[in-house]
């Protein structure tokens, strides 16, 4: 499941450090008093009542956060808190990053290692649902007065950005549920008027978390409204879903049809690939129709390498290794500066090594060892070169170090060989220190 497209909840609309900000009183007495005039016959017929109303929920909605900004250091938030202090501070890890967590009466602050402010966390709001009373409001202003369509928009912008915050902060806290309810919240308010949108992004957010949810029928509505708008997500990831809910519904030909419909257009998906053969591979369909789409995809790019790294990963999922081999070296033939065809290659024979190994300390007959153990160091060997090639032409240094966690092992078997030593050195430093050489 890497195909995730969440990452730390980053402020759609940030404060302004200078602005002027209620206090949660005066927020609270201005939204009961634009509520009182909402419910007064004469006034309730005027679109100004309802967008001061609706504005009055949004400034409550603000009190918490105050005037402080995502980005913003300890420091300067010092300037801006107005003697608040936290009651406590701790250490914690939020979506797997680590950071500081320090609790105020009506919020907690997350900075990150750089003591910059990641997430704003409300606990105590001035006004529970205001952001959905707010929208509310602003809707009823359009239904009477369109004219001030400018005016609403802005208003309902700023409540949408609202929600996608919360969201986000909802998935980073693994709050799937509450995200869930987010992003429809998202989807529905740019939907009305006077936005009229579609939120392609927040829809498929919403059929994202139904999916981890269990919910398939709202991820299935979800992203097939995202197909009809023609949003995939990375690397047609939608398909991937859709395959997956289809196959879970026992709909297996339905599964292969957005399967197949995704790989036209996402030939280098993994997700749609591993669907795929998961499909041929269980149905007892011919793999063949695997490389018939896939030769579609070559003749529309007859000169892109990662199509034949994929034809090289389905091979290999088939146990057809030379083929695998044939099909990681032409793309790199084809491509000599794209590392994958190498990392292929190398993983290949990495992987081979291992099993061989596995089958060696499991084998009593010393003849047979002896053999195995031989085939064992071939094919370690045999990974070194298309891994160095990989590690030198990346400019990715993740990737280098990943790289090298390979060489590093493999060169360790060989260690007594100067030469494989002096590899073995390099690459173990480079894994210690996160830093390539």
């Amino acid at each position: 499941m890497k195909k995730i497209l969440f990452a730390l909840a980053v402020l759609a609309s940030m404060q302004i450090a200078d602005a002027q900000v209620k206090t949660a009183s005066a927020a609270k007495s201005a939204v009961e008093s634009a509520v009182e005039a909402s419910q007064n016959p004469k006034k309730a017929t005027k679109a100004a009542t309802w967008m001061k109303l609706g504005q009055a929920y949004l400034d409550a909605y603000n009190v918490p956060a105050g005037n402080i900004w995502q980005g913003a250091t300890k420091q300067e938030l010092q300037l801006v808190l107005s003697g608040q202090k936290p009651s406590s501070s701790e250490q914690v890890t939020v979506g797997g990053y680590p950071m500081t967590k320090e609790v105020y009466e009506d919020k907690n602050l997350y900075f990150n290692q750089n003591s910059q402010l990641s997430i704003i966390q409300v606990t105590k709001p001035v006004i529970e649902g205001a952001l959905d009373k707010a929208a509310e409001a602003f809707e009823k202003a359009y239904s009477i007065d369109p004219g001030k369509e400018k005016d609403i928009k802005t208003g309902m912008e700023t409540v949408k950005a609202k929600f996608t915050d919360e969201a986000y902060n909802a998935y980073t806290f693994n709050d799937i549920k509450s995200a869930n309810s987010l992003f429809a919240k998202c989807v529905k308010v740019a939907a009305s008027a006077p936005l009229k949108q579609l939120d392609t992004n927040a829809l498929y957010n919403q059929g994202f978390t139904a999916w981890n949810l269990g919910d398939n029928a709202q991820a299935k509505s979800c992203f097939e409204k995202c197909v009809a708008a023609n949003y995939f997500g990375e690397d047609g990831e939608v398909y991937a879903k859709l395959g997956d809910i289809a196959a879970k519904d026992s709909n297996a030909t339905a599964s292969r049809d957005y399967l197949e419909e995704g790989f036209a257009k996402f030939p280098q998906s993994q997700s749609i690939l591993v669907g795929l053969i998961n499909y041929y591979i269980t149905s007892g369909d011919s793999t063949e129709k695997l490389f018939t789409l896939l030769d579609q995809a070559k003749k529309n790019e007859p000169n892109n390498a990662s199509l034949y790294y994929v034809e090289g990963n389905i091979r290999l999922q088939l146990k057809q290794k030379d083929e695998a081999i044939a099909a990681y070296s032409k793309c790199s033939e084809i491509s000599p500066d794209y590392e994958f065809g190498y990392i292929g290659v190398g993983t290949l024979y990495y992987n081979d090594a291992i099993e061989i190994q596995t089958k060696a300390q499991e084998e009593l007959d010393d003849a047979k060892y002896n053999a195995l153990m031989k085939d064992f160091e071939s094919d370690l060997k045999n990974c070194i070169e298309p891994f160095e090639k990989a590690y030198n032409v990346t400019k990715d240094d993740k990737v280098k170090v990943g790289v090298a966690e390979y060489l590093k092992n493999a060169c360790y078997r060989f260690r007594e060989d100067p030469k494989y030593k002096e590899a073995y050195d390099k690459y173990a430093a480079v894994v210690e220190t996160g830093k390539p050489i």
